[in-house]
């Protein structure tokens, strides 16, 4: 009886499969159902087989075209339907090839087997509903959520207990790819499901396939590029909304935790890292140590994915501020990011100065070889930099670029005249910073505490070897003459280590009392190292115009400037004021004759007044 009932519904599938145009028709009814019949259908649906004709009858409630609480009750439905099935459909890859012995076998032997093929087509069909759904924007928020739950309990039951990793890139795809606003779904997926780490690991690997197809699209072949100026303006626009999206999702998912030995994953799916392709393989017996080798090489190629692609500015920017912190601890070789910082480094301006972090750490920390990193960083030393945004960790990084004891005396020297001639022109709180700067490269390199007091030229002949012989030419031996070059952009060839740090003697007459007195310190031999310290830099590369001013107001005063004077002054100007003038009374009769010429003037303007007084 139950082969007999299923091969007379079998009829009913294949006609309704095979004949569009009545399932239309279907459609364009079912708008003039009400809601209790569309109740009615889902639970005839739900209570026997007979009904499974409902089963397209519901499909086409699956619409933003229809009001909220059908869309809702037919879902309901149909996930009930679908879940107790899940684990004995059939996958993608056999559902085609049984349409294609169905079609050579005329015999209708194994009616179960169809039966189910059938229901792969309908859950399929059910699957892309549900995604176009989900990115609708006449569906309600609360939808949306329940439809993105229903998605991820199919990505977890739809593949025997594996994870379904087909249906969950077709979300991410449609995500990246979408027009319409996907911040709602983004930050359900990342609050409800990154926590699992085989939703992680999957997100890596189709991160990785979208950055791919990206970057193909960005690079085509031959002539397929757009003759029309508008539409590649068009396709630029959507590209950098799609890598916005790829950061977002790479940027939201949580780092990688260290190995534990008793340490348990959170899984979502009950079999781990299956795919219906199995190119991934299972998880299950894995010990955690190989579960985290797994996480950082999807971990690495997805990023290196992203890092190839001509991201924006601003996303530029994001990527290089978190590098260091976000990426390199957790990649498995941080030497694949060396052409991206290099690249970036490159580019000069405040761009340099954030991917200095991330390749100060490859060079320190992973014997990164950069043979120009000096001469860029020389480079970097500009007024501009004193106000840019992340000004604070590269004055950080700066101090610890200069604190090898190695470094050659005329690249500490050029470091240090560069910093000093910035000081004349960059608000106080940088001038502050570069006087600790200054303090610090004096007491690491004792051999360039000469640029502190030099009277002549007598030490020309101590200039290293790299420099040019311009510098050395008869007329920059005159005195008062400086013989760096401040618009020479290598340091070896600016004549640092023949100059002097006149600047700072400058900046004891500063304006800002705080600038002042901090210069004072520089007085101090820095070269006896038992009785000085080195400055730290943090103190002062958060510093403003806001931060100075507070700390004036908080300073405790003995004795400040007054309005009045604490006694009568008997001349108007004292005598060191005119130094080698000398001031003396005149005699009687100077100031008759200069008080006569005073009455004259007088007497003169009265009488223009009374003339004017009588002519009105």
């Amino acid at each position: 009886m139950y082969h007999k009932t299923l091969s007379e519904t079998l009829v009913g599938f294949r006609h309704s499969a095979m004949a569009p145009c009545k399932i239309s028709k279907t459609k364009s009814k079912s708008k003039s159902k009400s809601l209790k019949e569309v109740k009615t259908l889902g639970q005839q649906l739900l209570s026997s087989r007979t009904h499974i004709n409902n089963l397209p009858l519901l499909l086409n409630f699956v619409s933003p075209d229809f009001p909220p609480q059908y869309v809702l009750e037919s879902l309901l439905s149909l996930h009930s339907f679908f879940i107790p099935l899940l684990p004995s459909l059939p996958s993608s890859s056999s559902f085609n090839k049984k349409r294609k012995i169905t079609k050579d076998n005329d015999n209708d032997d194994d009616a179960e087997a169809i039966f189910r093929t059938w229901l792969r087509s309908k859950f399929d069909e059910f699957v892309t509903l549900l995604i176009n759904l989900l990115f609708s924007t006449q569906a309600e928020e609360a939808l949306r959520e329940f439809v993105l739950d229903s998605l991820m309990e199919f990505v977890k039951l739809s593949n025997g207990g594996g994870f379904n990793s087909s249906i969950y890139h077709k979300i991410l795809h449609n995500i990246v790819h979408s027009a319409a606003p996907v911040d709602f779904t983004l930050e359900l997926l990342a609050s409800k499901y990154f926590k699992y780490i085989d939703i992680r690991y999957f997100t890596y690997t189709s991160l990785e396939r979208l950055a791919k197809t990206l970057e193909e699209r960005e690079n085509p072949d031959g002539d397929t590029r757009s003759a029309d100026g508008d539409d590649e303006s068009h396709s630029r626009a959507s590209m950098d909304l799609s890598i916005r999206k790829i950061h977002y999702i790479i940027s939201h998912v949580p780092p990688l935790e260290e190995p534990k030995d008793n340490s348990e994953s959170e899984l979502w799916s009950a079999l781990g890292f299956t795919s219906e392709k199995g190119e991934s393989g299972s998880i299950q017996g894995l010990s955690t140590a190989n579960i985290s080798k797994k996480m950082k090489l999807k971990f690495t190629k997805a990023w290196i994915s992203f890092l190839r692609l001509s991201l924006p500015v601003d996303v530029y920017k994001e990527v290089l501020v978190t590098l260091h912190q976000a990426v390199i601890p957790f990649i498995s070789n941080p030497l694949m990011l060396c052409d991206f910082l290099t690249r970036s480094y490159d580019i000069g301006g405040v761009v340099s100065a954030m991917a200095l972090s991330s390749l100060f750490i490859l060079m320190t920390q992973h014997g990164l070889e950069y043979p120009n990193f000096y001469e860029k960083l020389y480079a970097l030393l500009l007024p501009s930099i004193f106000m840019a945004k992340h000004r604070a960790k590269f004055f950080q990084l700066l101090d610890s670029c200069l604190k090898s004891p190695l470094l050659p005396a005329y690249l500490a020297a050029a470091f240090a005249k560069k910093l000093s001639r910035l000081a004349l022109s960059v608000p106080p709180s940088g001038a502050v910073v570069i006087i600790a700067l200054i303090h610090n490269l004096l007491r690491r390199h004792p051999s360039i505490n000469c640029l502190v007091h030099r009277e002549d030229s007598a030490t020309d002949n101590a200039a290293p070897k790299g420099e040019n012989a311009v510098n050395a030419n008869n007329s920059a031996n005159r005195p008062g003459i400086d013989h760096f070059n401040n618009g020479e952009s290598n340091p070896v060839k600016s004549g640092a280590l023949r100059s002097s740090l006149w600047e700072i003697d400058i900046l004891r007459h500063h304006y800002c009392p705080p600038v002042s007195r901090f210069v004072l310190s520089l007085e101090n031999d820095l070269t006896v190292r038992n009785k000085t310290t080195e400055v730290n830099i943090n103190d002062f590369c958060s510093s403003s115009y806001a931060t100075i001013f507070g700390e004036e107001l908080r300073r405790r005063v003995k004795q400040v400037p007054l309005a009045f004077y604490k006694a009568i002054p008997t001349c108007l100007f004292s005598e060191s004021d005119f130094s080698g003038w000398t001031f003396e009374y005149k005699d009687d009769q100077e100031m008759d004759f200069v008080n006569g010429i005073s009455n004259n003037l007088e007497d003169e303007s009265n009488h223009a007044k009374r003339q004017r007084i009588e002519c009105s």
